[in-house]
């Protein structure tokens, strides 16, 4: 049975507004229970992004295929797999859901919604770590879920994990999830005028990724469900 576009946007902007929830709500709990190790809060909240994301995409995807994440949208419907009307509407209640997501972790632990990120993660060398996390990531759900479909949550969850231990970025991977980190000024925030400089790298990522696999994986279908990033 064909699933309405209607549940299909609600799926996917409480899963991205659920996912901000981990991603932020973790960095948070693991930077006050770790009293200074950010190597410790690191792992604690790469493990809960991790769990969180087998959870969402499991729970959603087979609703809205759990993007989560513009880029991978986008690659969806530059495949032709997603029409642009439903494309942008999916694009937007993924910035919605994101930024509430934001808000949800920040007033759980007794935090303002809204405070800009003093975070700053600025360079070349986290530029192309973005590149590089989000080419994997978009590698990862081409490559699996057009083999091994039942396998693309599990494989998403370890590539995110992965990247954020071998990308100096901490693999963000997502542009909606960028955006909205930027709203909290908490361990998982990222200064506001490093945004543009992120999303950019992603989309270049995602873009060489979608080119690869267009060639290297043919797809004659829509990719299954499993698509996100932190």
């Amino acid at each position: 049975m064909r699933v309405t576009l209607a549940r299909r946007l609600v799926a996917e902007g409480i899963g991205t507004a659920l996912l901000l929830a981990v991603v932020v709500g973790s960095g948070i709990m693991a930077e006050r229970l770790c009293e200074g190790n950010v190597g410790l809060a690191l792992l604690c909240n790469a493990v809960a992004t991790g769990g969180g994301l087998v959870a969402l995409i499991l729970m959603f995807g087979p609703v809205s295929g759990a993007h989560f994440n513009p880029v991978v949208t986008l690659a969806e419907a530059a495949l032709g797999a997603l029409s642009r009307r439903d494309a942008a509407a999916y694009v937007l209640v993924q910035a919605l859901g994101a930024v509430f997501g934001v808000a949800l972790a920040d007033v759980m632990f007794d935090l303002p919604a809204f405070t800009a990120s003093a975070h700053v993660r600025a360079g070349p060398a986290l530029w192309l770590s973005e590149f590089v996390a989000t080419f994997g990531l978009l590698a990862t759900i081409f490559g699996v879920s057009r083999r091994t479909p039942a396998a693309t949550p599990y494989a998403v969850a370890a590539w995110i994990v992965a990247a954020y231990w071998f990308t100096p970025s901490t693999s963000f991977a997502n542009p909606a999830v960028t955006v909205a980190r930027a709203l909290t000024d908490t361990f998982a925030g990222i200064r506001p005028a490093d945004v543009p400089a992120f999303v950019l790298a992603q989309c270049a990522g995602a873009a060489a990724a979608t080119l690869l696999f267009a060639w290297l994986v043919p797809a004659s279908s829509s990719l299954p469900a499993a698509r996100s990033a932190s």
